[in-house]
């Protein structure tokens, strides 16, 4: 396996406005914390909420024996700069679709996924192929008593708590009914999670995003939408994007929300998916 590289992506003001993408603008130049993982095709992994980078994609390392794996951290994560004001998947996307570059392959994963798919639709000629693991677009199931539950719950959520009681609490939001509570995080949380407690804390509530459908119906490149089996508003979400974007879809279980980390049954469906673009 290549040896890790850590770099700074220096991302230009070039990302293209898409009317159809509401309130998306043009990429500012930023500076993300980018880790390097092997050689071969490009791959933009994004990660979610409170973890990182590399907590989130650690398991697909063995991937990048043979593609070129780029590890963004969002602002707020790592060394990236902080947020202009909050954490928010638009201004995420913004980045995003800038450090595609010429093209990749871009893969979100749940706050990283509505980005993902924002960038997707602003930048749709850079996109080699789109992967996104359930993304909380509970926008797209307005009107189910669940996912509205869970945007009242998040929305109340205390912003005036230590860090580590509000991923607690966070986290028992998008538990589904009957499954065993989230394991207990760490007392004190380790650097890297609490600073990933804080940006989550102030960011832009999840609910607020409205997927581009439009942009994205209009989109050539291939899609895959996984998801864990374990709740059922996110197994709506997936459902529905899967058939209003006529995508790919996997579910993969054992790991609850955070599907990458199964480790293997996610990097094999994952890298068969890129194989066959």
């Amino acid at each position: 396996m290549k040896f890790a590289r850590r770099h700074f992506l220096h991302l230009a003001a070039s990302a293209v406005i898409v009317s159809a993408v509401p309130r998306i603008a043009r990429a500012q130049a930023t500076s993300l914390e980018v880790l390097d993982w092997g050689s071969g095709e490009r791959v933009v992994l994004v990660h979610g909420s409170v973890f990182n980078g590399p907590l989130t994609w650690g398991q697909q390392r063995p991937l990048a024996e043979r593609w070129r794996l780029e590890v963004l951290n969002r602002r707020g994560y790592g060394s990236s700069p902080p947020p202009a004001v909050r954490s928010d998947f638009e201004e995420d996307a913004r980045d995003i679709a800038a450090s595609l570059g010429e093209g990749a392959h871009l893969v979100g994963h749940s706050y990283g996924a509505i980005g993902a798919l924002y960038a997707a639709a602003l930048r749709p000629q850079a996109v080699r192929s789109l992967v996104v693991n359930e993304p909380p677009a509970f926008r797209l199931l307005k009107g189910d008593t669940a996912a509205d539950a869970i945007v009242e719950a998040q929305a109340a959520l205390r912003r005036d708590v230590e860090p580590r009681a509000f991923v607690e609490a966070f986290l028992k939001t998008i538990t589904a009914p009957g499954a065993p509570p989230p394991r207990p995080l760490p007392d004190p949380l380790p650097p890297a999670l609490e600073q990933g407690a804080r940006t989550a804390m102030l960011a832009r509530p999840q609910g607020d995003a409205e997927i581009p459908l439009d942009a994205l119906r209009r989109t050539s490149f291939p899609k895959l939408v996984t998801s864990g089996g374990h709740h059922p508003v996110f197994e709506g979400i997936c459902d529905k994007l899967q058939r209003e974007l006529n995508t790919e879809r996997a579910i993969i279980r054992g790991a609850g929300h955070n599907v990458p980390s199964t480790g293997a049954p996610f990097n094999e469906r994952l890298e068969a998916f890129l194989k066959s673009v």
